[in-house]
């Protein structure tokens, strides 16, 4: 049925080549449009109203829909979410695709003198499952390195050490910050664009940590070059993400171009079509192990609640010295199918008050609520619902939603089978901060490395 519609009702049928031509748009670093594919559903307008962004407005019929004042999508407040790509059942929203050149830098990496590595989120190690027609939620860690190996990379990492790196910086951070207002969270690169975009007075409030996909980026570039006694630049370093706008995040100015490639989990399922490997068929691999330790902590990054809870499970350690009474927080800030969550955490004989909110419209009830005077001491913000399970790279189709939260349900598995839990037990970094990072969290040379700045772009 929609094929059919399809032939009768798209753009290329309604207007002149020329004008379909001058509809394609690709000035954005994450979102292409490209509407001589567009059937005019408007479930693009749909879902960038329920982000509260409202980018595109419907136009006359029979018109593609626009955005606001017809701008290219750079000029916008689009935050590369991806939900409008999400939704899209004709690809006339997709993602910047760059798996074909990171294919053919694999193949020529001898005669570039590249050593290339791979980074992977938490989410894809569940994500990629569906790519392979394996349940939803199904962990998939093993073969999904072993398929990057089988790609030609050199080295493939975890971004999950980021993310417990993230979590000894950003604890570090709300210790010293306790008492001067809300600490948001600077994980999910969408809502960094929602700040400077739409929030841009909340700039100050934001956690200066780099996110996880940042902080990775940044020691493999200028450390683990040291160690192979490499220049950076002998680094082709590819990020495997759940999340179109972390496209957009390595090119900010300041991450210093850090990584080359970001890779969709979709786009990742196109590379194992293209190189005919099938991922349910090949024995699992580990990571390599520079940087490839992670706890459970920052397995559960991926889930909406997932930074909070590690933060917390941190954050109790290194203010009494004691070991936090539990380390599951599911209770107190895991949303469920809540959209926002609130809670008030004992820290040291004082009560920390938190919330945990996704989703673009949930995000700008909680800010209107926070500018009107509600207090928290930590916000976790990711901009797609249900956190990066639900990142606008992640598999499409009808089952999409329902697929979510069996998404975030394999992430705390993985969690729970962990031997350490808590970020501050990630021996890697121990070493990492003993030899290269300034000895501990919060250290000169680790805000040099790890931390970041935000400007206002209206």
């Amino acid at each position: 049925m929609l094929s059919a519609l399809t032939q009768s009702f798209s753009a290329s049928t309604l207007f002149p080549r020329t004008l379909s031509a001058m509809m394609t748009d690709a000035s954005s670093n994450s979102i292409m449009r490209d509407y001589a594919k567009c059937i005019f559903c408007d479930r693009c307008v749909d879902a960038c109203e329920s982000q509260s962004l409202n980018v595109y407005e419907e136009s006359d019929d029979p018109e593609p829909p626009i955005t606001v004042g017809n701008a290219p999508l750079k000029d916008t407040n689009c935050i590369s979410c991806g939900q409008c790509a999400v939704v899209c059942p004709v690809d006339c929203l997709y993602e910047k695709d760059a798996s074909k050149t990171v294919l053919e830098t694999l193949k020529n990496k001898n005669k570039n003198g590249k050593i290339c590595v791979a980074i992977t989120a938490p989410s894809v190690r569940v994500g990629i499952s569906e790519e392979a027609d394996l349940p939803a939620g199904t962990d998939s860690t093993g073969q999904m390195v072993a398929a990057l190996k089988a790609f030609g990379f050199d080295y493939v990492f975890d971004t999950n050490t980021g993310a417990d790196l993230t979590i000894m910086e950003e604890g570090t951070e709300l210790l010293s910050r306790l008492g001067q207002g809300t600490m948001f969270t600077s994980c999910c690169p969408g809502w960094v664009n929602m700040v400077e975009k739409v929030y841009p007075e909340l700039i100050p409030n934001l956690s200066s940590c780099r996110s996880p996909q940042g902080m990775a980026g940044a020691v493999i570039r200028h450390k683990f070059s040291q160690v192979l006694g490499v220049k950076p630049e002998d680094i082709y370093l590819v990020s495997f993400m759940p999340c179109t706008a972390k496209k957009d995040e390595i090119k900010r100015e300041q991450l210093s171009g850090d990584i080359d490639e970001v890779c969709t989990v979709r786009e990742f399922g196109r590379m194992l079509t293209a190189e005919k490997v099938d991922l349910k068929a090949l024995p699992a691999a580990d990571f390599d192990e520079f940087f490839g330790e992670s706890t459970g902590g920052g397995d559960i990054f991926g889930a909406s609640g997932g930074v909070m809870e590690a933060a917390l499970r941190f954050a109790h350690e290194a203010a009494t010295g004691k070991p936090a009474p539990n380390v599951e927080f599911d209770g107190a800030v895991r949303p469920g199918k809540a959209g926002i969550k609130e809670a008030t955490v004992a820290l040291d004989g004082k009560e920390l008050k938190v919330a945990v909110v996704s989703g673009g419209d949930n995000i700008a009830k909680l800010i209107k609520r926070i500018k009107a005077g509600d207090k928290f001491d930590f916000v976790e913000v990711m901009a797609c619902p249900g956190g990066c399970v639900g990142g606008g790279g992640m598999p499409k189709g009808k089952a999409f939603k329902k697929n979510v939260p069996k998404r975030a349900e394999g992430l705390y598995s993985i969690d729970r089978s962990k031997g350490h839990r808590k970020s501050q037990e990630n021996d890697t970094l121990q070493r990492l901060y003993a030899s290269m990072l300034g000895g501990a969290p919060g250290s000169h040379e680790a805000h040099e490395l790890l931390h970041t700045t935000y400007s206002p772009r209206q």
